[in-house]
């Protein structure tokens, strides 16, 4: 069980994660956030977290990182809000385009510049696929590293089969580390939705590291769907 003060320690530890990639100290926490407690209260928190799976330390002198059961309470935590804010950009794409395949085209695009991720939306039902972001995920930290980078080549070449593996039961969908149906995955999650664009039934897909900004990247699917079937 999980407490509410573990939850708000967790929640800002991820935030800072999300920022940096950098392991979050005790001490950061207490300098940059008040959670009315003193900072030796925060480490002994910190140390139950790691009892309980949600925090990992990779190394006795370094701070903490979140692990998958983490991300997953911080993922869930957003998709229980209602959105009320919306792209604007996405609505107007969505107006000036004269078909299905060029608001394909241009919503791929401005996806993966507005999440900093990978972006794919694939036709269902014609086999068809548009892929962008390289630049804007290429930045990311974790690209240095060439095991991940392989990885994540390796799970684009297969990208058609292990997206037809993810079983969708919600309007937006998040996959986290080794909950993707592929060995690749285990360093990216996914964030997927279903969607109608004229007759074509189409899958839309962000895909970055597992320090990939969900508020933002939810948000962004949440506003898409709004935009489509308001």
């Amino acid at each position: 069980m999980i407490t509410d003060r573990q939850i708000q320690i967790l929640n800002c530890l991820i935030k800072e994660y999300i920022k940096t990639a950098e392991p979050v100290s005790s001490d950061l926490l207490a300098e940059k956030y008040d959670f009315g407690i003193r900072p030796s209260t925060i480490r002994l928190e910190l140390k139950n977290l790691i009892k309980k799976g949600y925090l990992e330390q990779p190394h006795t002198s370094a701070g903490r990182i979140p692990t998958d059961k983490a991300y997953r309470l911080f993922v869930n935590q957003l998709l229980e809000e209602n959105w009320k804010e919306r792209e604007k950009e996405i609505g107007k794409i969505i107006e000036r385009c004269v078909n299905e395949f060029e608001t394909a085209s241009l919503l791929t695009k401005h996806l993966a510049e507005a999440s900093s991720v990978f972006s794919a939306l694939h036709f269902l039902n014609k086999e068809l696929c548009w892929q962008a972001g390289w630049e804007e995920i290429a930045k990311e930290p974790e690209f240095a590293n060439q095991t991940f980078l392989s990885s994540f080549m390796n799970f684009l070449e297969e990208f058609d089969k292990n997206i037809k593996k993810l079983e969708l039961n919600s309007p937006i969908n998040v996959f986290i580390g080794r909950e993707i149906p592929s060995p690749k995955a285990k360093n990216l999650s996914l964030v997927c939705s279903k969607c109608q664009l004229n007759d074509n039934k189409a899958l839309i897909v962000l895909i970055g590291p597992k320090r990939m900004d969900y508020y933002k990247n939810i948000k962004l699917m949440d506003s898409l769907l709004k935009e489509l079937y308001d």
